[in-house]
């Protein structure tokens, strides 16, 4: 079976996780889904940011939450990627757009006015300084995008039961993704997660416990594991099925299941 190939945090491999840059550029290679974690900012924006603090993928310092949207914009979310780009002269010019705190909004656009379909991941983190204000505002992006319905091309993922919980009262025909970090949590997850959620686990899970790839399976669930970025992990995934692989390097994914 050939899974969905969704790119994590965009072509995070080759480009800045995050940036509009790594989603164009997966979107260049074929991924079919694109994922994002999201973040709101003090004024109630958004963005596709993975850490709860700035320092690692800008110059800045701060909390996301603490921020502004404008505060965010004054900074270069790529060039930690590539220190030295700047003196590489045969490197192409990278619109500035490219290398800024990118909007979930931004993205939604992005995706709605491409060329082809694709899918959307979106994972919201937790616990955050908002709370279930994160859910509330993305449930709102959703519907004014006319994408709460059983046709929309997002899929909302979390580790937070609690979080998804909110997001299915709110839209109860988006799909959900309980995310799963560690297999000793499954039993637990299996008792009150919804009967049509999708299970998320990593990797590494299931190669560590084979035990839980088995049960997963067994559950009849669909199944959207991260992050899978060689061609063993891809193969392991294959073999049980799983429905979608949520990857740094979307086009290495797409060249090996096209073999």
């Amino acid at each position: 079976m050939r899974p969905q190939v969704v790119a994590h945090r965009g072509a995070s491999h080759e480009k800045a996780e995050h940036t509009l840059g790594a989603y164009v550029a997966a979107l260049d290679v074929g991924a079919e889904g694109l994922e994002a974690d999201v973040r709101l900012t003090a004024d109630g924006h958004l963005v596709c940011v993975h850490d709860r603090h700035v320092r690692r993928t800008t110059e800045g310092r701060g909390v996301v939450s603490t921020l502004n949207l404008d505060d965010l914009a004054q900074l270069d979310f790529a060039s930690w990627k590539n220190p030295w780009g700047d003196l590489d002269d045969e490197a192409p010019d990278e619109a500035d757009d490219h290398r800024r705190v990118l909007t979930l909004r931004r993205l939604f656009e992005t995706v709605r006015d491409y060329h082809r379909p694709v899918e959307i991941a979106v994972e919201t983190k937790h616990p955050v300084r908002y709370g279930g204000l994160v859910e509330r505002r993305l449930v709102e992006l959703l519907r004014e995008f006319g994408w709460a319905g059983k046709d929309s091309p997002v899929r909302v993922m979390s580790f937070s039961w609690t979080a998804l919980q909110r997001v299915e009262r709110a839209a109860p025909d988006v799909r959900l993704v309980q995310l799963i970090e560690h297999a000793h949590l499954w039993p637990m997850l299996k008792r009150v997660i919804g009967d049509d959620w999708i299970v998320g686990p990593g990797i590494k899970e299931l190669r560590d416990h084979p035990g839980l790839a088995r049960r997963l399976v067994a559950s009849g669930r669909d199944i959207h594991v991260w992050t899978v970025n060689t061609r063993a992990d891809l193969e392991l995934c294959r073999s049980l099925g799983v429905k979608a692989v949520i990857s740094d390097r979307p086009g290495y994914m797409l060249e090996l299941l096209d073999e």
